[in-house]
């Protein structure tokens, strides 16, 4: 399967915030690599997804109290 990377405006504003949704992503079946940019306005999560969708990344954020909504590439 491709790999492609999937870009999301998110609410994870501090690196306290991303270690509650560190495990989930991590052990997320087709989701390799990820990263939250921060500093970003947007707090801008891509994910290398090697066959998750973007529904089933947002449904992670949103199990664990956050918010994510997908951006065009």
């Amino acid at each position: 399967m491709e790999k492609q990377d999937l870009l999301f405006k998110t609410n994870l504003n501090c690196s306290g915030c991303v270690a509650k949704v560190t495990s989930d992503l991590d052990n997320a079946e087709g989701i390799g690599k990820w990263n939250v940019d921060t500093d970003n306005n947007d707090k801008i999560l891509t994910v290398q997804s090697e066959g998750a969708t973007e529904d089933e990344i947002i449904a992670i954020i949103k199990r664990k109290g956050f918010k994510a909504e997908p951006l065009s590439v």
